[in-house]
């Protein structure tokens, strides 16, 4: 009986890890730049020019989203010159709340991409249900770091995986 328990347990945990992991390209989904302009992500972030690529998905009523862009917003300049990473920031938001997000951008003074898509399109393509949920893309369009929510400082573990990946 322990053994099976044990099976069963070794099993559940090896099919967690394996569906959160299936997903190792970026997908194939279409966001839309806040003037309305289709953007394909897979096609125009996929390769990147050889960049690495961070994809972070946030709303304007997510103040740990918030918190997060400010955060990486401050070191972004430096992770450009340093690294030439690019950041696209992907609202969530209902077609209602669009409107605040320009506002919103230029009163923070984020100089990074910020696009908007479909919540659950995104939310299914990407198997995330929380926000914020940010991903490393490498050079060559892969998945390679997951992140959800945020607390102070995991700006700075994004960071070593940026450099991680820049240096390969």
């Amino acid at each position: 009986m322990k053994m099976t328990k044990y099976l069963f347990t070794l099993l559940a945990f090896v099919l967690f890890h394996l569906t959160g992991f299936s997903q190792r390209n970026l997908p194939d989904v279409t966001v839309h730049t806040l003037q309305g302009e289709k953007v394909n992500l897979l096609q125009t972030y996929g390769q990147a020019d050889g960049k690495i690529t961070i994809i972070s998905f946030w709303a304007t009523w997510c103040s740990p989203c918030k918190k997060e862009l400010d955060a990486i917003a401050e070191l972004y300049d430096e992770w450009l010159e340093e690294y030439d990473v690019q950041l696209i920031a992907i609202s969530i938001d209902t077609q209602r709340s669009l409107g605040k997000i320009p506002a919103m951008v230029a009163t923070k003074g984020w100089e990074f991409t910020v696009l908007a898509g479909d919540a659950q399109t995104l939310q299914n393509a990407f198997n995330f249900s929380t926000i914020p949920q940010t991903y490393v893309v490498d050079k060559n369009g892969n998945i390679v770091w997951i992140h959800n929510g945020y607390t102070p400082g995991d700006e700075y573990e994004l960071e070593e995986v940026i450099e991680k990946y820049s240096a390969q």
